[in-house]
């Protein structure tokens, strides 16, 4: 391990050459391509360099512990506990910091929201998700832009939506969100205060770069149609509205949101290249392990991730056995409690693989 962070960090001092080089710095795309480079291995050459010193004055410290001055060796005695536990700390964070990255983890969003069992709660539940990830997307200053949505009614919510959450490493923070979310509460149409249980589906694709997935055009079926509202009144009088259909898989996206038809396509578009990206990874990972030991629960989006209890005002991620009595402050994007928790389950279970 130490001697790849020597080539590291002997990598890192060339790139801070490489980025001051007048003949780098006229060209950006050599110059971005260096920079991002240089950024990516800055945490782990500052642990290493942490670890390096501290490993010195722990040396030192034995060394004194040696000697014949009992002063020198009482202080040595006391620091070094403390300086063996900040290298235990370090070797850790080294550890997790080595595992492969995830390729995926700096793009942006997909975020698929379906109403699932529980009719209109379902769909009242859809619109608090949908809320929640935007509001965590504004904590962290990302872009939300809806794609297309399906409203579930009268009593508000969507039977689903599709919106990108475009920012720095918004897949990395959301990837574990994909499964089942369920929630107990009693219904406002309700009138017996009886708690129901309803469920949506919640899907994190990363966004697809035309550049990594080529559709051929000849496996596309796109029809236009009059886009129409709530009740199934005409928005407009243009065959603005776009349905595509990918022939070898049978997957339809259809489009309504805008009033331009190249708008509506351009983001139908969007959406199943990121589904088709979504498969191409699915299967990629079911070849390199069947079990998948380093992802939490199984992935499955059919499997019930997490219950939002309103009765007891409680938040459980099933997942990881994590329960929090905070679930108005949940619900208004404060989920990174969760989300961190899930990250290090991930990180430690990888850390199993790479080592066992």
């Amino acid at each position: 391990m130490l001697n790849r962070l020597k080539d590291v960090d002997i990598r890192y001092r060339e790139l801070e050459g490489l980025l001051s080089d007048p003949n780098v710095v006229g060209r950006p795309d050599i110059y971005r391509k260096y920079a991002k480079e240089h950024a990516d291995l800055q945490e782990l050459v500052e642990a290493y360099r942490s670890y390096e010193s501290l490993t010195a004055r722990a040396a030192e410290a034995e060394e004194l512990l040696r000697g014949n001055d009992e002063e020198l060796r009482e202080l040595a005695k006391d620091e070094l506990p403390s300086l063996k536990e900040q290298l235990s700390g370090l070797e850790e964070k080294i550890r997790v910091l080595l595992l492969p990255q995830d390729p995926n983890d700096e793009k942006n969003v997909l975020l698929e929201i379906r109403a699932g069992t529980g009719g209109d709660e379902a769909g009242l539940f859809a619109g608090d998700l949908f809320r929640m990830y935007a509001r965590y997307a504004e904590k962290c200053r990302w872009r939300v832009e809806v794609i297309s949505s399906t409203p579930a009614g009268g009593v508000g919510g969507f039977k689903e939506i599709i919106a990108l959450i475009s920012g720095q490493g918004a897949y990395s923070r959301l990837k574990y969100e994909s499964g089942v979310h369920r929630v107990q509460r009693v219904p406002v149409t309700e009138a017996q205060g009886r708690i129901h249980t309803s469920a949506v589906t919640v899907a994190i694709l990363p966004e697809a770069e035309e550049v990594e997935l080529q559709i051929d055009p000849n496996e596309l079926r796109i029809d236009v149609y009059h886009s129409s509202g709530h009740g199934g009144q005409s928005v407009n009088t243009t065959d603005s509205a776009v349905r595509i259909t990918h022939l070898p898989t049978g997957m339809i996206v259809t489009c309504q949101d805008e009033k331009s038809q190249l708008k509506n396509k351009a983001k139908a578009m969007k959406v199943l290249r990121s589904r088709l990206l979504d498969i191409a990874i699915q299967k990629q990972n079911a070849e390199i392990s069947e079990q998948r030991k380093s992802q939490v629960g199984t992935g499955d989006r059919s499997e019930r991730i997490r219950t939002y209890n309103f009765p007891q005002g409680r938040v459980t991620d099933h997942r990881i056995g994590l329960t929090l009595y905070n679930l108005d402050g949940f619900l208004n994007g404060e989920i990174d409690e969760v989300l961190d928790s899930l990250t290090t389950y991930h990180q430690a279970e990888a850390l199993k693989n790479a080592t066992g």
